[in-house]
């Protein structure tokens, strides 16, 4: 009869299932075979998780990748000219590889926008917490707002508005988007209540205050003169300045 093999060589179970207690093996030496076996499994667990982890890196990147690639086929021929088969010969990737990482040109622009938002998002929390002037408080905001626009890939699609997205993820989006647009009002209208800023249409004064931010994305060209870094803190103190008045400096940190 052939003899099963556990891991410890020197522990031999004839005939028998490798989880049937033998008692004519010490006690001693089942613990040392059901220790190893533990060990070996967890190894083969941490193992297989540490190649997803590859992998799912892997796949970070491409997809970083693609929409740098979609990014510029966007800017030169126009949201509704572009195609997939055009952001898959800009991502070198086939048009079939490309749809393993995204099933459309709109799921592209929507992961562009959403991811764009969240970090948005977090700019304002940062806002919301970081002690000191309004006004400091307001321009830190506002350099990471137009930096989330040009400065990041996911953001360099903001240019294209989000009617282009089917309804269900403009919807997803304009949620979003709502959202951060009343934390900025509440830090506006709490600004002026305490006479630190101008006072005014707290709804109107901040829709002006993100257009002139949001506009940027649609002049600033990757390839021009100035960097996103070099842009970034000049449109922040140009639109914080009709928040405080014209010509005045605004306190506080301009790192």
């Amino acid at each position: 009869m052939a003899e099963t093999h556990l891991i410890a060589p020197s522990v031999t179970l004839r005939g028998r299932a490798p989880n049937v207690l033998d008692k004519r093996i010490p006690r001693e030496q089942h613990e040392v075979v059901e220790m190893r076996t533990d060990v070996h499994l967890l190894n083969i667990h941490s193992l297989g998780a540490r190649g997803d982890q590859r992998r799912e890196r892997r796949r970070a990147k491409t997809r970083l990748e693609i929409l740098r690639a979609a990014s510029s086929v966007f800017r030169a021929r126009g949201y509704a000219s572009s195609g997939m088969r055009e952001i898959a010969l800009a991502a070198d990737l086939s048009t079939g590889n490309l749809y393993r990482y995204f099933r459309s040109k709109d799921e592209i622009l929507f992961f562009c926008q959403d991811g764009t938002l969240d970090r948005l998002g977090a700019a304002l929390q940062v806002a919301r917490k970081t002690r000191g002037p309004i006004g400091a408080r307001l321009r830190d905001l506002a350099a990471a707002h137009v930096l989330c626009l040009i400065g990041e890939v996911e953001g360099s699609a903001a240019h294209i508005e989000e009617g282009e997205l089917p309804r269900a993820m403009r919807a997803a989006i304009m949620k979003k988007r709502d959202a951060y647009e009343r934390g900025v009002r509440a830090l506006i209208a709490g600004g002026m209540r305490r006479g630190d800023l101008r006072r005014g249409d707290a709804t109107i004064i901040t829709r002006a205050f993100l257009g002139a931010l949001n506009w940027t994305a649609h002049w600033f060209r990757p390839e021009g003169p100035q960097s996103a870094a070099e842009i970034a803190p000049v449109v922040a103190d140009y639109a914080v300045s009709g928040l405080t008045g014209a010509g005045s400096r605004i306190k506080g940190n301009h790192t």
